[in-house]
């Protein structure tokens, strides 16, 4: 749980780093580069909820 907690730091951190990117220089780049990683950090949350969740079913 520590590491995913520290990708989710991360992945915040670089999603907050590439919207600053853009306000400050005004480039579309750093803001397809966050949406990117928040599409990929939303797949990887729901994989992970799927993994735990049949966990829990396949212990019962």
């Amino acid at each position: 749980m520590l590491l995913l907690r520290i990708i989710g730091a991360l992945t915040a951190i670089a999603i907050g780093a590439g919207i600053v990117a853009y306000l400050f220089t005004g480039e579309k780049r750093y803001l397809g580069l966050s949406l990117r990683i928040a599409k990929y950090a939303l797949i990887f949350v729901l994989v992970v909820m799927a993994l735990m969740f049949l966990e829990r079913v396949i212990a019962i």
